[in-house]
């Protein structure tokens, strides 16, 4: 989730590094894992023919797959390095607050099959915007959401950068451009049948290591240690009314529900599963997500039980679990860190493609473009994609940390117009177009005059008072009963 990873970010933790990890050890998971995701691709890429495989993997990921794909691209590297963070900072109600990303997941679960109900050909979230609401809704949608896939693609390639040389000394620029070209490299070559079928291995990685940290957690007397150290040394942790807490958890349940409602991440994953499987996939991924940061947020309160020394709060999972479980600890961290942060950098890249070719290129470019044509667009939009990100990676981190929670207002505006045309006959264009904007300005309001921490809950509230208020004064045509749409 992109609202929180900016945390991490912000913190500019590449100038003073506790490493985990001997440099050499490290440099061999990471070439060992490159070399394991770049072969897969290729493997897969040689039955990838046509740009419905290309894109949406033939239209036919069975259940296994899918909620493989969806669980690990919600776990990024935040998940197992800020949920921890959040917990030292706002204690249980940190851990519940994360939890509560799983919620996105869950809703959608309905709606993805409503959508390949009503699109049953379609290609992206644009595609449902611009047929339900015309060509204005559907522009100021489009930059909405590439102003956010660009923002967390950045955030992630800066993540990643700053995190394994935080691990293991590899400098940040290295660490960043070989998790970035790798993903780019199997993507490429496989398009989003390499996307999942990385993200089910990486999803396994993710859970494996949840529950062996899980096991050291809950073995001997460590649950009753923390219990007492947290009495003793940090009780405001205990306290289920910290304001700041209660804050952070509204906003971050709308942000995170705003980040899959309208991401084409999570809309391409909808026409890539076969017709019965997109509701359960979903529903299974929220579920089997929500032990992943409840896990990774519990190390924080084990710290204290272990004495561990945390210089700064956003390193304290990584450091509880080295105490916990020794070399193999540390280890474990790395690959986990790694496996979440290709498992959502490869989606995003993959779905942010879709947008430009088949939103930017096939629909204002060359509309006449054959199969072929948007095939091979593809593969060099993604690679422009990829180089932009990595130019925008390289600049001063900090500065580049603290704009993430910009997209907040973005992300929480298009809430309400995605499910009014889902769900509401009376919503009209009109009113999706002045609510995503008014949504939008009212959030970055919030964000500088009070803080990030309401930017997404204001969003939401004016986007939806704007909608309902134009829907029901000027009522819009559409009827739902029709059920789908050509493309």
């Amino acid at each position: 989730m992109m609202l929180t990873i900016a945390a991490v970010l912000s913190t500019g933790i590449i100038k003073e590094t506790t490493l985990f990890l001997p440099y050499e050890a490290a440099a061999l998971l990471l070439l060992g894992f490159s070399v394991l995701w770049v072969l897969l691709g290729w493997w897969l890429g040689r039955k990838t023919t046509t740009i419905d495989d290309h894109m949406l993997a033939g239209r036919n990921v069975g259940l296994a797959l899918g909620t493989a794909t969806a669980m690990a691209t919600w776990v990024t590297a935040n998940t197992t390095m800020v949920a921890p963070q959040f917990a030292y900072e706002f204690g249980i109600m940190g851990v519940f607050g994360y939890s509560l990303g799983a919620v996105g997941l869950i809703l959608f679960a309905p709606m993805a099959e409503r959508i390949r109900a009503m699109l049953p050909d379609g290609c992206t979230a644009g595609d449902f915007m611009r047929m339900r609401f015309g060509h204005t809704a559907w522009r100021i949608f489009l930059v909405f959401s590439l102003v956010y896939a660009m923002g967390w693609l950045v955030s992630l390639g800066m993540a990643g950068g700053i995190l394994i040389q935080a691990l293991s000394g590899i400098e940040y620029r290295i660490g960043m451009t070989v998790i970035l070209g790798v993903c780019t490299m199997y993507t490429m070559l496989g398009g989003l049948r390499a996307v999942i079928a990385t993200d089910f291995i990486q999803s396994l990685i993710i859970l494996g290591g949840i529950a062996f940290l899980g096991y050291r957690i809950s073995t001997g007397d460590m649950v009753e240690r923390a219990h007492a150290a947290l009495l003793t040394e940090r009780p405001q942790l205990l306290n289920l009314l910290l304001p700041a807490a209660l804050m952070f958890l509204f906003n971050n349940l709308i942000f995170g529900i705003g980040e899959i409602f309208h991401s084409n991440v999570w809309w391409s994953r909808a026409f890539a599963f076969r017709k019965g499987v997109g509701a359960k996939a979903y529903l299974l991924s929220g579920l089997f997500w929500i032990p992943v940061p409840v896990v990774a947020g519990y190390l924080a309160f084990v710290a204290p039980a272990m004495a561990v020394n945390v210089p700064r709060a956003d390193m304290v999972g990584p450091l509880a679990a080295a105490h916990l479980a020794g070399e193999v600890g540390a280890i474990l961290i790395f690959v986990i860190i790694f496996a979440a942060l290709a498992s959502s950098m490869d989606s995003l890249l993959a779905a942010t493609t879709d947008l430009l070719v088949e939103d930017v290129y096939r629909r204002h470019l060359k509309p006449q473009a054959t199969p072929e044509e948007r095939l091979k667009a593809s593969r060099f939009m993604l690679l422009g994609l990829a180089f932009v990100v990595w130019l925008l990676c390289l600049p001063d981190l900090e500065r580049m940390g603290q704009i993430l929670n910009f997209a907040g207002p973005f992300v929480a505006s298009m809430i309400w117009p995605i499910l009014g045309g889902l769900y509401w006959e009376r919503t009209n264009a009109t009113g999706v177009s002045l609510s995503m904007v008014a949504g939008s300005v009212a959030g970055l309001a919030g964000y500088f005059i009070v803080g990030f921490y309401v930017s997404a809950l204001l969003g939401a509230a004016v986007s939806l008072l704007v909608l309902v208020a134009a829907s029901m004064a000027f009522p819009g045509r559409f009827e739902l009963s029709r059920g789908k749409y050509d493309s």
